[in-house]
């Protein structure tokens, strides 16, 4: 009786771990500076987090400014392989921005998304 319970236990426990590793994909769990952030000053950097490690030459940023022109970042770097950071290469105007990321997990798996932020002075 315990053995007709325990295998289909111990198989629904085994499918629901393996379904679980199977689906991990980086996913934005921080972005510097914050989603929707009011900025007094230029941000020093253009930063986000993944929850799972990426690969760098297939990670990348893009700062756009409010009419989509491309504005220069210098070399990104990635730092425990979850934090991919960069610099812009001048002092930010007042205006909106967004921050285009793409991420190639180790998983194999692309993740991409924006975040925003305005600069106020």
């Amino acid at each position: 009786m315990r053995r007709q319970i325990l295998v289909p236990a111990l198989s629904l426990l085994l499918s629901i771990t393996i379904a679980s590793a199977a689906s991990a994909h980086a996913h934005l769990k921080t972005s510097t500076p914050a989603d929707g952030a009011r900025l007094n000053v230029s941000p020093a950097k253009i930063a986000i987090e993944v929850s799972e490690p990426v690969e760098p030459a297939f990670s990348h940023l893009v700062l756009r400014s409010a009419d989509g022109r491309e504005v220069p970042l210098g070399s990104e770097t990635l730092e425990a392989g979850e934090h991919l950071t960069a610099s812009p290469l001048m002092t930010l105007p007042a205006g909106h921005y967004t921050v285009e990321w793409s991420v190639l997990a180790v998983d194999g798996h692309r993740t991409s998304g924006t975040t925003s932020f305005e600069v106020m002075s």
